[in-house]
């Protein structure tokens, strides 16, 4: 272990302070040993100091600066190269690619949700949660419950009185004028009434009104209605948590009451705030990338599954390619922010032709096999990521 590098040659790496036991796990040493072989731990009697201190600071920080400069370099000049170098035991060169991709990940997402106006949609937006309740909700009930639309339409006396037109005159004698006015208040459903009623019939008993939700037939109409409840007392009776509601309305503490409930809160917050709600989304991408890349690495192998590689190196060579896509975007809001340009299709474009170089040099194939691979991969790469966002967009709203 004497061999070891380090850029410390003095302080606590004297001579004078070696011991001849670990004083962290006693094992026996050596003068000459800087670090126990048994548990890593610096061979030092001497009492650190703050310039100690300071100065395995900075030598670790070099030392990993050392580390990131010769991966930046390998991964923009050799595409492919730095995978090879990688699987082969060349470690200690480079920064560990998993940890590297994470911290360009979180870098990125930090930048990108900084230089976006999301934020500014909650003030645009503001009031839109009423609009979209009243055209989602009548919607919801028809889907499930067309005896509510019936009923309402039953309620309409003009258009009943238009309907015995039809029935009892004869086409010379129908009064036109009349029926089209009559059949005209038949389509006229006004959505704001119908919430407005809805809310006052919930809000008039909601014990009662809940009670009566259990006896719909299907578990999506109940599902439905429950949450249509709970955004009503939510927004109309100021109710905060679960647990407030179990109380205040006799409803029973289980999972099919406590779901509907926090699905409805969910939806009322994004609705209010759907800037606020991009941006947390948005921030929970670096670890979506971290399931959606070993996914990804399982077509990686199928179609590659002649090549010596296993699934592990192939999952080095996409977080190896992943992260040279995340400098490149960086760059490019670097670029946009200080010229107001809009430069991301051009380094696009060059990841594109980097991973078509890295594939050949890493997998060793002639330019068709690798440009067929090339295409059918990156297709399944679009369709994942298309698929992943939907379910991290639709998730998140049901959980924010």
């Amino acid at each position: 272990m004497d061999n070891k590098p380090s850029l410390i040659k003095r302080g606590r790496f004297e001579l004078k302070y070696r011991g001849t036991k670990c004083l962290n796990c006693g094992h026996e040493l050596d003068v000459s040993d800087k670090f126990c072989p048994n548990c890593s731990q610096m061979n030092s009697t001497k009492k650190v100091t703050l310039k100690d201190f300071f100065d395995e600071f900075f030598s670790s920080l070099v030392n990993y600066d050392s580390k990131l400069l010769k991966t930046l370099s390998a991964l923009l000049i050799r595409p492919g190269s730095i995978t090879k170098d990688y699987i082969n035991g060349k470690r200690i060169t480079y920064t560990n690619p998993f940890r590297f991709l994470l911290s360009l990940a979180f870098l990125y997402f930090l930048m990108f949700t900084y230089n976006t106006t999301f934020s500014d949609f909650d003030r645009q937006f503001s009031g839109f949660d009423e609009k979209i309740i009243n055209q989602v909700r009548p919607l919801s009930y028809a889907l499930d419950s067309t005896n509510v639309f019936n009923d309402t339409i039953a309620l309409n006396e003009n258009a009943q009185k238009a309907l015995k037109q039809l029935d009892s005159l004869d086409k010379n004698e129908l009064k036109i004028s009349e029926t089209l006015k009559g059949l005209d208040s038949i389509t006229n459903f006004d959505p704001k009434k119908f919430k407005e009623n809805n809310d006052s019939l919930i809000l008039s008993n909601p014990s009662k009104y809940f009670a009566s939700i259990q006896k719909e037939s299907s578990m999506f109409g109940r599902t439905m209605k429950k949450m249509d409840f709970f955004s009503v007392v939510i927004r109309k009776d100021t109710i905060y948590s679960f647990k407030e509601a179990v109380a205040k309305y006799q409803i029973e503490d289980r999972r099919s009451n406590r779901m509907p409930f926090n699905a409805a809160a969910s939806l009322l917050r994004v609705i209010q705030a759907p800037g606020s709600f991009i941006n947390a989304t948005i921030g929970k991408l670096p670890f979506v990338i971290f399931f959606f890349l070993p996914i990804f690495t399982a077509f990686i192998w199928l179609v590659y599954i002649r090549k010596k590689y296993t699934y592990t190196d192939h999952l080095i060579f996409s977080f190896h390619n992943q992260s040279l896509l995340f400098i490149l975007l960086i760059l490019s809001l670097i670029i946009d922010t200080i010229f107001g340009t809009a430069s991301a299709g051009w380094f696009l474009t060059i990841f594109g032709f980097y991973l078509y170089k890295a594939m050949r040099k890493f997998y060793g194939q002639g330019r068709f096999k690798t440009i067929v691979k090339y295409i059918f991969l990156n297709t399944i790469f679009v369709f994942l990521a298309f698929f992943t966002a939907i379910l991290l967009f639709a998730g998140s709203a049901f959980t924010y």
